[in-house]
């Protein structure tokens, strides 16, 4: 609940504000940075959705042991 009060603003964020925000970055980190900061974030990405996915492969098969007759 917290968490999405916080994030509410990203609802009315159009082009030119976004364009704004990543003016700002670039200027902030600098465009040798980027690149690096965007390879860090694809990867912790991946990870979380690895991660998530084997939670659920994992929650999948409990309920399958679960439901199977012995």
């Amino acid at each position: 609940m917290i968490f999405s009060t916080i994030l509410l603003f990203l609802a009315d964020l159009g082009g030119g504000e976004m364009l704004v925000v990543l003016t700002a970055i670039l200027l902030l980190f600098g465009a040798d940075k980027l690149p690096s900061m965007a390879r860090s974030a694809g990867r912790g990405m991946r990870g979380f959705n690895d991660a998530k996915k084997q939670i659920k492969d994992e929650i999948e098969r409990s309920i399958k042991d679960i439901n199977k007759p012995e």
